[in-house]
């Protein structure tokens, strides 16, 4: 896996500096003897490896040095200068020379990427781990959604079916208050006629010598009818007659009932009491 990032790296580092040196020989070759121009490309070329060497060294042990970066980013930085130079100076192709005057920059960018995969590359089995977490996750995900679109369906269908059932049931009460509207209409025309008001009182009741008695509407449901006492309203009780019926009820069985239970009975008996006053009493008896 280190291959695809090194590989680069070096081929591009093994470009610059053979293009530096001949770019230096050819320069300074015309203006000094050229075993010192050979000298002088050798030397930023040597800096640059040397430098680049130690910081190999360096992330193989898991460290750094920022000198020692700074002065490898310097080398490079020489190299370049010194191909833009010549690349201003060249009388002739001065395009191509400025082209491949990025190349020591190109480099040094290549073993920075280089070292950042280092420093982020995980083992196999780390990496199938990962790839394991990631499906379970996937696969929980798919499962939540495949429930929840399911979950969606059945609540439609069910809101569905009720809507239907809602509309028949609505469908047929309309239908029903229509047959009773018309029923009651036909009734009470046949009540507010005279010939057949006086022919239904004649077949519906005992007819009595001078009494037409007037015939009534049917009453739709069981009645039955309020008595005066029923609408009188009982006196209240005091604190005093609520607190000893409360405690009388409660003790009348043992164990002593509930609050539900002497409530239910409370009110069974014919008392009468709002619940917060009866609450209250309850909670004054058991205190």
């Amino acid at each position: 896996m280190n291959a695809k990032t090194v590989l680069p790296a070096v081929g591009m580092t093994a470009v610059s500096m053979v293009l530096t040196l001949a770019v230096v020989m050819m320069w300074l070759g015309a203006a000094m003897p050229w075993p010192v121009a050979l000298v002088v490309g050798l030397g930023i070329d040597g800096g640059w490896l040397a430098t680049l060497a130690y910081e190999r060294r360096l992330a193989a042990q898991g460290d750094h040095s920022t000198p020692v970066t700074v002065v490898g980013w310097s080398f490079g930085i020489i190299a370049t200068g010194v191909l833009i130079a010549h690349a201003l100076t060249a009388e002739t192709s001065t395009g191509a020379w400025l082209a491949v005057a990025w190349l020591p920059i190109a480099a040094k960018a290549l073993w920075l990427v280089h070292g950042l995969w280092e420093r982020t590359a995980l083992t196999g089995e780390a990496l199938d781990a990962i790839q394991g977490i990631q499906q379970e996750a996937r696969d929980e995900a798919a499962v939540a959604r495949a429930r929840l679109r399911a979950e969606a369906g059945t609540e439609e269908t069910r809101l569905t079916a009720v809507t239907q059932a809602g509309a028949r049931v609505a469908r047929v009460q309309a239908r029903t208050a229509d047959t009773l509207s018309k029923a009651w209409s036909t009734l009470e025309t046949a009540r507010a006629g005279e010939d057949t008001g006086r022919a239904l009182t004649s077949v519906t009741t005992r007819v009595t010598p001078g009494v037409t008695p007037r015939w009534e509407l049917p009453v739709w449901g069981p009645t039955e009818p309020v008595t005066a006492f029923a609408l009188e309203t009982a006196p209240a009780l005091t604190d005093g007659e609520l607190d000893r019926l409360v405690d009388q009820i409660r003790h009348s069985e043992t164990p002593a009932l509930s609050y539900r239970e002497m409530a239910t009975r409370f009110r069974a008996a014919g008392h009468s009491a709002s619940e917060v006053r009866l609450r209250a009493a309850w909670k004054r008896m058991v205190a």
